[in-house]
């Protein structure tokens, strides 16, 4: 008989920072594991609503080599939150995630993205 093996994570910080961690090495296998099976993931700025297949698929077939380096993460609980650079050489963009876990997997995620180098509104620009 085969064992499943298990992997906990004590904090939902230490499990978005590995999800981050497994994006930047393109370990897309092993994603699955820190998400649960019923994950939604939220996509803010398109409207999207992904499931665990999805954004595991979106993240692998996107074009490119994309790199993630996050900046800040900061959690407490079942809750994290992340702000992460995401470029590959040419273009750049900054995405805030929001998870909220339980027995150490996302159960829910949001993410609200924006591209770098975007010019303030004019009446900003005094």
């Amino acid at each position: 008989m085969q064992t499943a093996s298990v992997v906990e994570y004590g904090e939902a910080a230490q499990v978005l920072g590995d999800l981050w961690a497994m994006i930047e090495t393109q370990q897309w296998d092993k994603i699955a594991d820190l998400l649960d099976p019923a994950v939604q993931v939220r996509y803010v700025h398109t409207g999207e609503v992904l499931n665990a297949e999805r954004y595991v698929r979106i993240n692998r077939d996107y074009p490119g080599r994309w790199h993630a380096a996050v900046s800040d993460i900061v959690g407490g609980g079942d809750h994290a939150a992340s702000c992460t650079r995401v470029y590959d050489g040419d273009q750049t963009f900054w995405v805030a995630s929001f998870a909220t876990t339980r027995d150490g997997r996302i159960t829910e995620l949001v993410e609200v993205w924006t591209e770098a180098g975007q010019q303030p509104p004019p009446s900003r620009m005094r």
